[in-house]
């Protein structure tokens, strides 16, 4: 049974900072595309970062030179350092492992984590 856990949500001021990780079972991160989204009240689900299996990365425009996705395979854990945090951030922040193996693929997503920017 595949499982993704995230951590590190909360109440932060704007400005501040927070890094969220993301624990995967089940499954070997090392051969996944993996990802963070976010959804906020009222809207869609939208791409934040995503991080290659070559640690390639890819950013949202909103937060390009604010958050930074990296990788540890042999904790089988992503993480996202959000830094000069706005209250446009406050979302639920969505964890994604993407397995590609052409034509399919294969999505396994988090229960997700708070993230609230408010003083």
């Amino acid at each position: 049974q595949v499982q993704l856990v995230e951590s590190g949500g909360g109440l932060v001021q704007p400005g501040g900072s927070l890094r969220l990780s993301c624990t995967a079972s089940g499954i070997s991160i090392n051969i996944y595309y993996m990802g963070w989204y976010r959804q906020a009240p009222g809207k869609q689900r939208e791409l934040v970062a995503t991080i290659t299996n070559g640690d390639g990365t890819n950013y949202a425009d909103s937060v390009k030179g604010r958050f930074a996705i990296s990788r540890d395979n042999a904790k089988n854990t992503v993480f996202l350092q959000m830094n000069s945090l706005k209250p446009e951030d406050t979302a639920v922040y969505y964890c994604n492992a993407r397995y590609i193996q052409y034509p399919s693929v294969r999505d396994y997503w988090g229960q997700g984590t708070q993230v609230t920017v408010s003083s």
